[in-house]
């Protein structure tokens, strides 16, 4: 069994795939940039449209997430069969122009419909790199690769927040998307070009069923659809999106109304805030699962679970404060918490199918989570925070935010289940 691996293993050095990665991670940095850069914009967004909190967070949330996760499984279909480079490479440019598209938009209808097609573009974007990364990395090193892309999402929050901010100041808020997308578009070359596609399945000792071609969609469902490990970290992960993704769009506007920020300083301080915290996270959750997991596969959940657990007593102590110091000092905790499900739960769904399924299960993954987190967590919070200005004025959104706690509780029980089933599922 060992001898045919070593044979299909990629032939790529350690330095060719620390920059496989690398551009990888850039790739997802922008993607995060398109996607969260409507944070920090919401602000003089909201004055210049005369939008409501749940107009914006439908803007930021339902908007993007609609064509995002049903674009994405017949995208990562195709991603099973033919160049995942190729298909990652057609999404960033899309991606990219349907961003500056968003800096021409006159009304709200206009920017739903723009934001309509960065989700498009951004469905061909996660699920194939996922698969690419397995191909470049062995199992023993899956969580912390796959946590490293994820840095993608703290650094790509961070550089949109706060480069929005400052674009913003300078000119306005349509020329900090003009900047973001064409920038975007300029970096597509490096994907299509620098980056070779791997052959699939080579790390794995199941990779001689790759040999048939890529299964049914079908296929790939009833195999996820019998591993009860994949709904519990499916659901439990849309759970945890919900607040995360309301999070990373409405604590700009928290720090901006209840703590007097400025947008520039807004920014900044929730700038580092992801990158710190965010970085932290992701990658001691990707190493703790690698280090400890693979005698007992159920840490790939477990300690996932416990984190989103302990958030929330912090988020409490942050949220209710008054002084921005306070608040930064303790949200970095949770922050890094919150994020450090990343590595060991990605790293689990792709060990419950054959290789040549990875994409299309990754895709199924994304659509429960992101329909769910993106399409729900920010239009909830906004939605919420209307409601609660009638009762607390001005501090609506504190509370809101303080309500949506309750979905790490759902995600942590979620996670446990699936951590029973782990062990028992996980395909070697």
């Amino acid at each position: 069994m060992n001898a045919p691996n070593q044979e299909r293993a990629p032939a790529a050095t350690l330095a060719y795939r620390s920059y496989v990665l690398t551009v990888l991670v850039i790739v997802y940095a922008f993607n995060f940039i398109d996607r969260q850069i409507v944070g920090i914009l919401a602000i003089p967004i909201k004055a210049d449209l005369k939008l409501s909190d749940a107009q914006l967070g439908m803007m930021g949330g339902l908007a993007f997430a609609l064509f995002y996760t049903l674009l994405g499984i017949p995208i990562a279909r195709l991603a099973d069969r033919v160049s995942r480079i190729r298909i990652m490479s057609i999404a960033l440019a899309v991606w990219s122009l349907m961003t500056a598209v968003c800096g021409t938009t006159m009304s709200f209808g206009q920017l739903f419909l723009a934001r309509l097609g960065v989700g498009v573009g951004e469905a061909g974007g996660v699920a194939p790199a996922y698969s690419v990364i397995c191909d470049y990395f062995p199992p023993k090193e899956r969580a912390r690769a796959l946590s490293v892309y994820s840095f993608g999402i703290p650094i790509g929050s961070a550089v949109g927040i706060v480069a929005g901010a400052f674009l913003t100041r300078l000119a306005s808020w349509r020329l900090a998307f003009i900047v973001v997308g064409i920038a975007g578009v300029l970096l597509t070359p490096l994907l299509a070009f620098g980056v070779r596609e791997p052959p699939r399945g080579g790390f794995d000792p199941s990779a001689s069923a790759a040999r048939g071609g890529a299964p049914t969609l079908w296929q790939v469902c009833l195999t996820l659809g019998r591993k009860r490990s994949f709904w519990g970290l499916s659901v439990g992960a849309s759970f945890s999106s919900m607040m995360g993704y309301g999070l990373f769009f409405w604590l700009p506007s928290l720090l901006h109304r209840s703590l007097g920020l400025s947008l520039v300083e807004a920014s900044l301080a929730f700038g580092s805030l992801l990158l710190v915290g965010g970085l932290t996270g992701i990658w001691l959750g990707g190493f703790a699962a690698d280090r400890y997991g693979q005698q007992h596969r159920s840490r790939y959940a477990l300690y996932p679970a416990v984190a989103f657990i302990a958030t929330v007593p912090f988020y409490f102590v942050g949220v209710l404060s008054t002084n921005v110091w306070m608040f930064l000092a303790v949200s970095l905790v949770p922050t890094a918490l919150g994020l450090a499900w990343l590595g060991p739960v990605l790293a689990a769904v792709q060990q419950l199918v054959p290789s040549n399924m990875r994409a299309t299960a990754s895709a199924l993954f994304l659509f429960i989570n992101n329909l769910i987190g993106i399409g729900l967590g920010s239009y909830l919070l906004g939605l919420l925070s209307d409601a609660l200005r009638v009762i607390v004025g001005a501090e609506s959104l504190r509370y809101a935010i303080l309500a949506g706690t309750v979905f790490y509780f759902l995600a942590a029980a979620l996670f446990i289940y699936a951590s029973r089933h782990l062990d028992a599922e996980w395909q070697d």
